[in-house]
This record gives structure tokens, C-alpha cells and sequence, in this order.
């Protein structure tokens, strides 16, 4: 899942170097968060939030598949 969320993230960016998915364990789902550097946050959000809501679309139907719950996150670059 973070291979999926790190690819599609990278596409999207102007600097695909600073695209980075930490994993962590809370309650008994896998969250996801997405690092990304502080210029191409817009980008990953989207207008209203569009483009953050495919991307959770895409990973939580792809973990699915697998049985598994996924959230994603994406986190402040402050």
C-alpha cells in the first residue's frame, strides 16, 4: 500500500525526491502518511480536497483486496 500511495504521490509533485510514506499501527488499521515537500502540498490535496480523496479512493480499495484497512494521512509540512 505505501508503494501505491508513494508512486501516485510522486507523479503528481514537482520534486518526487521529498515524497516519502511513513506506516504506523492504530487501532487495528494501517495508517499511511504522506510526506511531500511544502510547495507541492496543493498539489497533493487538490482543489476541495479532490485529489486527496482519489488517492485515499485508490489505496483503501487496493488494501481491500487484500483484507486489510488502510487510512491515509497526510501530514503537515511544518
Amino acid at each position: 500500500m505505501a508503494e501505491l500511495l508513494a508512486y501516485l504521490a510522486r507523479e503528481l509533485v514537482d520534486d518526487p525526491d521529498a515524497v516519502r510514506v511513513d506506516t504506523e499501527e492504530r487501532d487495528g488499521s494501517l495508517v499511511l502518511v504522506l510526506h511531500v515537500a511544502a510547495d507541492d502540498v496543493g498539489k497533493v490535496i487538490g482543489r476541495q480536497g479532490r485529489i486527496a480523496r482519489a488517492l485515499r479512493t485508490l489505496v483503501r480499495a487496493s488494501a481491500a483486496r487484500e483484507g486489510q484497512r488502510v487510512l491515509v494521512e497526510i501530514a503537515d509540512p511544518d
